[in-house]
């Protein structure tokens, strides 16, 4: 039975990959940071140890026995001791650094959809040069960007039930006209395990994306629809205001959006879904239904 290193193992995305990799046979084995460990209660029979993607040292000996590496690690706001360029680009060269040392040849890694060179965002700056640093690394790798990921205990459509429980008034940045392909966390985990025994995904980047974009107005009627709402009533907020305020209050832990966060909702987050569910067999579902289904 294949063993397969996690990190990121803590995280939404993290705990579904687990569970499907699990439910394809294989063993698991967890980095986990310190002060984590609860969020991986009622995981079932699962290795962890004890580490961060931001220490080289030793990463290769947790990982030792293992044979495949999936990198799920990443971070969407800054801390001061956990910037995008610790977590993204260093974190990643030193997985890539300690999976080589470990004699692993199979690395998965979570990149972003807008990922690319020239990038507005540092995010997607970031994520780029660790992209880079995993095709450098000589390792049988594969490159999965998704878009927005949505499911139970997700940080985005979640949030946004959550305002619509409260009020069907919702603020709305700019015009809300930008477009996104939500995507189910179950097939972007499938996706994952599923990789494992697929030779032809080898040196691959897929984008993982749903079967079609809708705009962030379309994004909040689904999910009042979801709720028995006949539609959402959004409150636009001019990008610039937001931008001005962002720009100083960014660094308080409640503000909730920053500057490079901004720069990322004014582009659209599309792609061509039809590689990425012919390439793992997956059924399509549309987010209508998916996300009647995830607040059902």
């Amino acid at each position: 039975m294949a063993r397969v290193f996690v990190t990121g193992g803590t995280g939404f995305v993290g705990r579904a990959v687990v569970g499907a990799l699990r439910s394809h046979g294989f063993t698991v084995r967890c980095l986990v940071r310190r002060g984590s460990e609860h969020h991986l209660r009622g995981m079932g029979a699962i290795e962890r140890v004890e580490g961060d993607v931001r220490v080289r040292a030793g990463l290769d000996q947790e990982m030792a026995g293992c044979d495949a590496v999936i990198h799920l690690v990443g971070i969407i706001r800054e801390r001061p001791h956990a910037t995008f360029e610790q977590i993204h680009v260093q974190g990643t060269r030193n997985v890539v650094d300690a999976a080589r040392a470990a004699g692993i040849r199979r690395l998965l890694h979570m990149s972003a959809l807008g990922t690319r060179p020239g990038a507005r965002s540092r995010y997607h700056q970031t994520k780029w040069a660790a992209e880079e640093a995993v095709r450098a690394s000589g390792l049988a790798w594969t490159i999965f960007r998704p878009s927005i990921i949505y499911g139970r205990g997700d940080g985005f459509v979640t949030l946004l039930a959550r305002m619509l429980r409260r009020s069907a008034f919702v603020p709305v940045i700019g015009t809300g006209r930008n477009r996104l392909q939500p995507v189910p966390v179950e097939h972007v985990a499938e996706a994952f395990a599923r990789a494992l025994t697929l030779p032809a995904t080898e040196k691959q980047v897929y984008d993982v994306v749903g079967p079609r974009p809708v705009t962030m107005l379309e994004l909040l009627d689904l999910v009042a629809r979801a709720l028995g709402r006949t539609r959402a009533r959004p409150v636009h907020v001019p990008v610039g205001f937001v931008r001005a305020v962002a720009r100083v209050l960014h660094v308080m832990p409640g503000f909730p959006v920053t500057p490079d966060q901004l720069l990322m909702l004014e582009e659209d987050n599309v792609a061509d879904p039809g590689p990425f569910y012919a390439t793992f067999g997956l059924q399509p579902v549309d987010p209508a239904e998916g996300i009647a289904r995830m607040l059902a």
